[in-house]
């Protein structure tokens, strides 16, 4: 009865310090604080993997680990209450909340109350609750009528938590403030699909994903379980450090400079051999190396250190960003402002570089300094200092058993800003065959190819390597997305009948 107790404590203090942060308007509650803080604190050998096998789940899965771990630390308080380490432990969580809300960038004094209020919400339910007669074990009438007692007023207490809680989220102040920032959004939108896709960029393989990548199915990876919120007309862009001009950007800056359009593929550095994590759309933006030159960089910087409204960093080489690619501040994604996911209402894109040493989300500053004196987030977790996106290849189809004759083999490959010579595909180790290439508008976009395969029956493996314009084949040498990438050949078994 004293673990149960426990979770019922620890339920009611969850939904109380909600709906506290609401009442307060505070936009992220002290459970998501929390749940960001370990976020940060997860090596990178541990997140990489994590990342890989759940995808996109990974944010649902670390609120709810979070919220299982609180309730589980409540039933290990409820065993041991009254007692001297079952308060200590009451105070320890109090103040690793606190904690992790003054760790966020944003921090108000709501988010603190929010936890003392879940503090004293855990303590005085477990005080009403273990005074009852049913938390003492006694094979009588009297401990049955206490244990009923007890039963229906833990009942009562969890539908209270219940209530409170979705009392909490119904008056989020994060809810309110995403209504606010997605008709802001609205406001800006223009027409979807304003920059067609180049002719003969789709080879029209049934059941090949599309060589322009919709909003909505684009790859998402980011440390972010509760996306910033961020009016247009609150924004702003510090750029300071080793320039000769100090400089501060609005949004509106950015738009009267006018929006240059850019197909560009952006692919995760966590991507294995074969994966998803890679997609390609038309970001439209301010070009970088303009801004950079209007700054005057100084001689000796080179990177660029930008940060996130929500803390992350990212260490981008400058030399990337002044070389003449199309290294964007972004405004709109496939013809319409950019989804908040993916950093309304501003973002980095770079292409022929890893996300994680490019494509700031949210952004909000950025520091010219050197590598030697800055280490950014991943960087901090194992990943490589610069991350060039390297050569690779994928096969999508077919992507189940066939029938003996023609069958169509066909897939994606890539090497943003190097661009794709040749895509060859080979069967059973025997000799490689030249595929055939889509049209692309540049260099920084994937590239679709086929190649018609004479299968006979039997069981086979396909595999498939990617030739850059320098004339550099795709390594077949396997390796693990940590440091820089992953790398190898990609494969496939395929029984044909």
């Amino acid at each position: 009865m004293r673990t149960w107790a426990g979770v019922v404590a620890a339920a009611a203090a969850i939904a109380v310090s909600q709906l506290v942060a609401a009442l307060l308007g505070v936009v992220e509650s002290p459970v998501l604080a929390v749940a960001q803080l370990a976020v940060q604190l997860t090596p990178g050998g541990v997140a990489e993997p994590v990342i890989a096998t759940v995808g996109r789940a990974d944010k649902p899965i670390a609120i709810v680990v979070t919220l299982l771990a609180i309730v589980a630390l409540g039933a290990v308080i409820g065993r041991w209450w009254p007692s001297v380490k079952a308060n200590a432990l009451v105070v320890v969580l109090i103040v690793l909340s606190a904690a992790a809300v003054v760790a966020r960038p944003n921090t108000t004094v709501g988010g603190l109350l929010a936890c003392a209020a879940g503090g004293l919400v855990l303590a005085g339910v477990l005080g009403l609750l273990i005074r009852t007669p049913s938390t003492h074990a006694r094979p009588d009438a009297e401990d049955a009528d206490g244990r009923r007692r007890f039963l229906r007023l833990s009942g009562l207490l969890a539908l209270g938590a219940v209530v409170a809680g979705g009392l909490g989220e119904v008056l989020s102040a994060r809810s309110a403030r995403r209504a606010d920032v997605e008709r802001a959004r609205s406001v800006l939108a223009s027409a979807p699909g304003r920059v067609p896709a180049p002719a003969g960029t789709d080879l029209g393989i049934a059941v090949q994903p599309r060589w322009k990548t919709p909003n909505g199915e684009f790859y998402r990876i980011d440390t972010a379980l509760t996306v910033p919120l961020i009016d247009p007309a609150d924004w702003t862009l510090r750029i300071h450090g080793m320039v000769d001009r100090p400089m501060t950007l609005t949004y509106k800056d950015l738009v009267d400079r006018g929006l240059k359009d850019a197909w560009i593929t952006m692919c995760c550095v966590s991507n294995p051999v074969g994966g998803d994590l890679i997609s390609n759309t038309v970001f439209s933006g301010v070009p970088i190396a303009d801004i950079l030159k209007e700054v005057g960089v100084q001689a000796d910087a080179d990177c660029l250190f930008s940060t996130s409204d929500d803390g992350w960093t990212c260490g981008t080489p400058v030399s990337a960003l002044t070389d003449g690619r199309d290294a964007l501040l972004a405004l709109e994604m496939d013809g319409v402002p950019l989804p908040i996911e993916h950093g309304f209402p501003v973002r980095q894109v770079v292409p022929g570089l890893y996300g994680y040493v490019s494509g700031t989300k949210w952004v909000v500053d950025w520091e010219l300094t050197q590598f030697s004196k800055v280490s950014a987030y991943w960087t901090d977790r194992g990943w490589a200092e610069q991350g060039p996106i390297k050569t690779e290849s994928r096969i999508d189809v077919p992507r189940s058993d066939v029938k003996a004759g023609r069958v169509p083999v066909a897939g994606v490959a890539w090497a943003p800003h190097r661009g794709i010579e040749g895509v060859e595909v080979r069967v059973d180790g025997g000799r490689w065959q030249e595929a055939t290439l889509a049209r692309v508008p540049s260099t920084d976009t994937w590239v679709q190819w086929s190649w018609d395969w004479d299968a006979s029956e039997g069981d086979h493996v396909v595999e498939v390597r990617a030739i850059d314009k320098g004339g550099e084949p795709q390594t077949a040498v396997r390796a693990e997305p940590i440091p820089d990438g992953a790398s190898g050949w990609h494969r496939i078994s395929v029984s044909v009948s």
